[in-house]
């Protein structure tokens, strides 16, 4: 009986016509996630400045100046904790939406962004700052996880892909902020305080602002029903229902019945049943090669620009003026998300990350420099956009967060080793050795979910998961 209670509550999402309350959930959900982004793309913008303030020799290091054993060295070392502390925390934390609720999870973990961000930014010593980025890894990283879980959830099928443009447009404008200050601010030492630890700070206190704005989002619907919590689940069904139709002044129309799923908490060994096994491994590969690429340029690029011959002032310019492009990627991607379908549009975005990457190892002039890395930015974007909501698709309710959280998880770790992978092959190879590094990987994705991935485009969640 709740089985079914719990498809007539999908039912009644999936009718849902688009409303300015369904899209205001979407915004604010969004600027939850706005933070995690700002935190993972502060990293590359701030290095210049975090390396002038001599965190990364090896006396400042302490512990982890032993790393340099393995090539992991310098800059690279926050880059390892970054991604190390994300990949422990999804492995660990990735569950707990599944568990405890998409809503919990999602306000809480804005609370540990917080408190161990703000702590990491007064560190005197590289090897405490890296603690405290692992740290703060480990706490933020289910973020961007129940993010996903909970738009897939909430949007109806026909809009699935427009949401999850608009949730990345909304969050990667908060790339040109991060890039704009750390330009402004890591050259400078206000109020006696190095400029990178304002860079830091400045997204604490932004994030508490935002903690505040995300407490009246409901739970999820769907995951309220399969809990057998469905008088919860009709509560906030009907209110939703009775504000569209007062915004669109039409009534709704009669819900088709979708199919039944499985209700109760699911299980982590049901993603390698053969039902998901597939998808599990597709996933997992997947996500190792597309981070190889969109974070190992996005972390690198001021970097990348210096290694091109470009000041250190100037690299910061000219990645503000990269860094302008990532909205603008997911908002193309509303003229088309829902109608190309998803793994075309992931793999296309792969396709020109390669290409214009080749091309920027290649280039010397800081105009092409810059288009290049414009148009890496805009192809890595719809990309991101296109396979988180491909991800989430992929999965039933039950097990949707621990799913997503799992293949996820691996592209943490794939970072935190790339990022390191990256540093040893500008030293070794210059920009044309870490160019053909990421033009493997982006081909590896192709060929993945080109031959594995199933189509989803405009398909019920309950539907894609059977």
């Amino acid at each position: 009986m709740s089985e079914i209670a719990s498809a007539r509550i999908a039912a009644r999402l999936d009718r849902l016509p688009p409303s300015r309350t369904i899209w205001k959930i979407i915004l604010l959900i969004s600027l939850g996630g706005v933070f995690e982004f700002y935190d993972l793309f502060f990293t590359g913008y701030v290095a210049p400045g975090m390396m002038k303030s001599g965190l990364f020799t090896p006396q400042s290091l302490g512990l982890f100046a032993s790393l340099d054993t393995i090539k992991i060295a310098g800059f690279g070392t926050f880059v390892f904790s970054t991604f190390a502390g994300l990949w422990v925390g999804v492995m660990l934390f990735g569950q707990m939406a599944d568990r405890f609720g998409r809503r919990p999870v999602f306000t809480w973990s804005l609370v540990w962004y917080v408190s161990c961000t703000a702590v990491m930014a007064f560190q005197q010593t590289g090897e405490l700052l890296n603690v405290w980025r692992f740290i703060a890894g480990v706490g933020f990283a289910v973020q961007l996880v129940t993010i996903d879980t909970y738009i897939s959830e909430l949007i109806p099928s026909a809009e699935r892909g427009r949401a999850f443009s608009v949730n990345q447009f909304i969050t990667f404008c908060i790339v040109p902020v991060v890039a704009l200050l750390a330009w402004l601010l890591v050259p400078l030492s206000p109020l006696g305080i190095d400029g990178w630890r304002w860079v830091v700070l400045t997204g604490s206190v932004g994030a508490v602002l935002v903690w505040l704005l995300v407490q009246g989002i409901p739970e999820s619907p769907r995951w309220l029903a399969l809990q057998g919590r469905i008088d919860e689940a009709d509560a906030i069904m009907t209110a939703l229902e009775e504000r569209v139709v007062a915004e669109t002044g039409k009534p709704l129309a009669p819900p088709a019945l979708a199919q039944a799923e499985e209700t109760g908490l699911g299980r982590f060994v049901e993603i390698f049943q053969p039902q998901y096994r597939t998808r599990t491994l597709m996933l997992s590969v997947f996500n190792m090669a597309q981070v190889i690429g969109f974070y190992g340029f996005a972390a690198w690029v001021p970097t990348l620009l210096i290694a091109r011959g470009i000041t250190v002032t100037h690299s910061l310019e000219y990645s503000f003026i990269i860094a302008i492009a990532n909205p603008l990627g997911p908002l193309l991607g509303t003229l088309f998300a829902d109608r190309v379908e998803r793994k075309r549009q992931i793999m296309l975005g792969l396709v020109v990350m390669g290409l214009a990457m080749l091309a920027f190892s290649q280039a010397s002039s800081p105009v092409l420099l810059i288009a290049l890395g414009v148009l890496f930015t805009l192809a890595a974007n719809v990309m991101s956009y296109a396979y988180h909501n491909y991800q989430a698709e992929l999965y039933p309710t039950r097990i949707r967060a621990r799913a997503i959280g799992f293949v996820y998880s691996w592209s943490r770790i794939a970072a935190a080793f790339a990022g390191l992978a990256i540093g040893y092959f500008l030293g070794a190879g210059g920009v044309s050795a870490v160019a053909v590094f990421i033009a493997i990987a982006m081909v590896v994705g192709i060929v993945v979910i080109g031959v594995f991935g199933p189509a989803t485009r405009g398909m019920a969640l309950e539907r894609i998961s059977h």
